[in-house]
């Protein structure tokens, strides 16, 4: 009995040293076809190094070729310092052509390029299956995986075939909602909501691509395939993912898209006749929407060594001015950041905090409320955050008189910058010349406070006469327009500045503040549609007002208490 009562016991322990034994993670194979991606590889290869995965349980399989800027260069550059640290790395790059001759330029997809394409595909797919890898990741060298969780997340969805929703500066993703029955791209009601994650989760689609998780212990996953030679009576187009969907189909694999997280971004694909430059363009375009996020896009201290940022200019303006408190350097770097992405040169002007403003210090200053004053939501005075606003926007219009200037263009840091921002803002000034139109402050950032339309500019094709409007988040302002904001002497009758404006240009709706300003002149214009949001909406995660979160000043009594 005692002899095998010990071999129980042995048996137990033995079990619970297993139990207790660290599983190592499944084996990922990452697929990448790299082709003139020598302005998005510094990005994608610095953000698939910093993915939390462990590197041993990676390999890699590279293949580049048909190249005319250096993607190879900076490939080899990068596999030369990391290559050891994953376990296998299959690499080719090709520094000729393989003989795709009938393309007429980048963006052109000719049958030889889809086929080269189609079989690159297929040959990653069986060599994923040779080496026995539990998981392929098929991925495109112009996405960028800002989540270094990603890998982990799709992991855990537990798919046969999995994709994580990737944005991009518009309405373009990495999925389909719907499929015609030639197999192409059908508009659905389902598309905006997944896209804007309404429904956070892991959702059945017909298309994904540029990034995608299969799981190869599956058995399903042996007839998926990106020839479409391989399917029987195969009527689609020759396209490696209308391909790959139809074999999922017709073996009944889910393909799904995951926005339970912010994985990352994709550009959008080059136009048939599109140049690189237009893709550096759309580069730069994604990167400011990466930016109007977080303060920084990670680059290795490698791959900045091929970053090349446009000469700064003042966009054809005498001055820019970027308005930011010290205690927000966060917001100063990535404005700082979008300013070198656009090539623009500005000044950064310390804003005045609200937090170090006090009854003696706004005396002193000779500033005095409009007794009416109360806020039109909350029923308050004004708080002192928005005096520190106002009195940083007209310290810069003093700056503007005192230097002379004849426009010029002010920024607050919490500005989102739409696509192609210098062009947009060209094709401004050209119709303000162009049309000679007596302006004083154009809106480049606003929210329309009233519902009726507001009328364009005779001639114009961007910009309309600006009705009654919040935020300051951008505008540029002629020195006629700086003489009148003054003139008014505003600190008389201080309201925000926000509500100041319109006053001014005479349509406001509060008949009373406007009497305290008879000289109601300034001629406000907006750019429509708008050039520049704000990077964050009241309620939303990362939102952060120092206007809001900052104590009222009672205007009648001269006296201070703080909001509960």
């Amino acid at each position: 009995m005692k002899i095998y009562k010990i071999i129980i016991l042995l048996v137990f322990n033995f079990f619970g040293l297993i139990s207790n034994e660290v599983i190592k993670k499944p084996t990922i194979l990452i697929g990448i076809l790299v082709r003139n991606k020598a302005h998005t590889l510094p990005y994608f290869l610095s953000l698939l190094q910093n993915l939390e995965y462990p590197k041993d349980r990676i390999s890699l399989w590279i293949r580049s070729d048909n190249n005319v800027d250096n993607s190879i260069e900076i490939l080899n550059v990068w596999l030369s310092e990391q290559l050891s640290n994953y376990h296998l790395v299959n690499v080719v790059l090709d520094e000729k052509s393989t003989g795709i001759e009938d393309e007429e330029d980048i963006a052109d997809w000719s049958s030889n390029r889809f086929t080269h394409v189609i079989n690159l595909r297929e040959e990653l797919f069986n060599y994923g299956r040779k080496i026995w890898a539990d998981y392929l990741f098929m991925l495109d060298a112009d996405v960028f995986l800002t989540n270094p969780k990603t890998l982990d997340l799709l992991v855990a969805k537990n798919k046969i075939v999995a994709s994580p929703m990737l944005k991009s500066d518009g309405m373009y993703s990495n999925f389909w909602a719907g499929m015609t029955s030639e197999y192409y791209y059908k508009r659905t009601e389902q598309y905006t909501p997944i896209l804007n994650r309404e429904n956070p989760g892991c959702h059945e689609v017909p298309m994904i691509h540029s990034a995608v998780l299969t799981d190869l212990r599956r058995q399903s996953s042996d007839y998926l395939t990106y020839n479409s030679e391989k399917l029987e009576n195969y009527d689609g187009p020759q396209d490696d993912i209308i391909t790959f969907a139809r074999s999922a189909n017709l073996s009944s694999t889910p393909l799904y898209v995951c926005n339970d997280e912010v994985y990352g971004y994709v550009m959008v694909p080059l136009e048939s006749q599109d140049t690189l430059e237009h893709d550096y363009q759309q580069l730069t375009n994604l990167k400011l929407e990466i930016l109007s996020l977080q303060a920084e896009l990670s680059l290795s201290q490698t791959m900045k060594n091929f970053i090349r940022y446009p000469k700064k200019d003042k966009l054809g303006l005498d001055h820019i001015y970027m308005i930011n408190l010290r205690r927000r350097p966060e917001r100063r770097v990535r404005m700082h950041r979008c300013f070198d992405e656009l090539g623009i040169e500005s000044e950064t002007i310390d804003a005045v905090d609200g937090k170090q403003l006090n009854e003696s210090v706004l005396l002193n200053s000779g500033v005095r409320m409009m007794p009416e004053y109360a806020d039109p939501y909350h029923k308050r005075p004004m708080k002192m955050g928005e005096i520190g606003c106002f009195l940083s926007h007209f310290n810069i219009w003093n700056d503007v008189i005192d230097n002379n200037y004849d426009k010029v263009m002010v920024l607050e840091d919490d500005v989102r910058f739409e696509p192609f921002f210098r062009n947009k803002v060209n094709f401004i000034l050209k119709e303000l010349d162009r049309l000679k139109i007596n302006w004083d402050l154009v809106y480049l950032g606003r929210k329309r406070m009233q519902e009726r339309g507001e009328e364009y500019v005779d001639g114009s094709d961007y910009l309309v006469y600006a009705g009654y409007s919040y935020w300051t988040l951008g505008y540029i302002l002629s020195g006629s327009g700086a003489k009148k904001l003054l003139e008014a002497k505003p600190l008389d009758s201080l309201v925000p500045v926000d509500e100041f404006l319109p006053i001014l240009f005479d349509k406001h709706p509060r008949v009373n503040w406007k009497g305290h300003f008879p000289k109601r002149d300034l001629v406000a214009l907006s750019a429509a549609p708008l050039i520049i949001y704000p990077t964050h909406y009241t309620g939303e995660n990362g939102y952060i007002s120092d206007t809001e979160n900052s104590i009222i000043i009672a205007a009648n009594q001269g006296t201070l208490k703080t909001e509960l």
